[in-house]
This record gives C-alpha cells, sequence and structure tokens, in this order.
C-alpha cells in the first residue's frame, strides 16, 4: 500500500471529525485544492483507507440507556464433540440488532462486545436468554459503561 502525505492524514482528520463535510470545505480549512482534496479522497476510497461513512449517534435519545461491554469465552469443542469456530461464532452474535461492535481478542477473553439496550432488563434477556444459550459461549463478563468520551 501506499504511504500516506501529510496532506492525507490531514483530509483524513477532518472527515473523521465531521464526515458530511464537503470537499470545499476541506478545502478551505486544509489550504488544498478542491480538486486535489477530491482526488485524494476518490484514491483514498480506492486504496480502502476509507471504508465508508457513518454518523456519531447519541443513543440516550434512542431509549438506549444501557451500553455494556461483554467480555466472552468460547468453548472451542462442544462436549457432543462438535467444534466451534471464533469467527463464525463472533458473526452471529454480530447479527443480533443489540450488538454494536464484536471484536476477537488475545488474552483472557476470546471475544468482546459493545452492546446497547433500553434497560438493565433487556441486557438481562440478552445475556441470559440469548448469548448464554448460544452452543460454544463458554462465560461472560459483563461490564455497564459509566461514561463515555
Amino acid at each position: 500500500m501506499e504511504a500516506l502525505d501529510e496532506k492525507d492524514v490531514s483530509i483524513l482528520g477532518l472527515l473523521r471529525e465531521n464526515s458530511k463535510l464537503t470537499t470545499q470545505q476541506i478545502s478551505k480549512r486544509t489550504l488544498i485544492p478542491v480538486t486535489t482534496v477530491h482526488n485524494r479522497i476518490k484514491r483514498l476510497e480506492k486504496l480502502g483507507v476509507i471504508k465508508g461513512y457513518t454518523v456519531d449517534i447519541d443513543h440516550k435519545k434512542l431509549g438506549k440507556d444501557i451500553t455494556a461491554i461483554i467480555l466472552m469465552t468460547v468453548s472451542y469443542v462442544l462436549p457432543d464433540g462438535r467444534k466451534v469456530s471464533q469467527i463464525e461464532l463472533a458473526k452471529e452474535v454480530r447479527r443480533n440488532p443489540a450488538v454494536e461492535d464484536v471484536c476477537i481478542v488475545t488474552g483472557g477473553s476470546d471475544i468482546v462486545l459493545t452492546v446497547r439496550v433500553d434497560n438493565v432488563e433487556q441486557l438481562n434477556d440478552f445475556i441470559i436468554k440469548y448469548l448464554r444459550g448460544i452452543d460454544g459461549v463458554d462465560k461472560t463478563q459483563t461490564m455497564i459503561v459509566l461514561s463515555s468520551f
């Protein structure tokens, strides 16, 4: 992959702050010509450096008052001898609408989830009724987020 230069880094920094900025707005802030900004953004997209654009949602305004981080360990062989794929398990969990992010990690846990729910009862149902009912989920440790910055 090509190395990024200062102009690329400046453009990416502004897009991270606000992905709705126009090429003209980016040009004014970086003092890079509009056509250069446009061409660099297209190149960064083509290279896969920019994978997509997103919004920053205030989840509390949507009623999602609880954010939890869940550490999960995987049992790779079930009692009946079937093997469990960590990647397939992560993909399955990611399909649940309460799950915002899934990461396969090193250390004492195998998978880390970020979950958003309306209340503690929904969190309880997610963990007890859904997550622990999936073949291969061995243990979970849940941390409720108090503040996020």
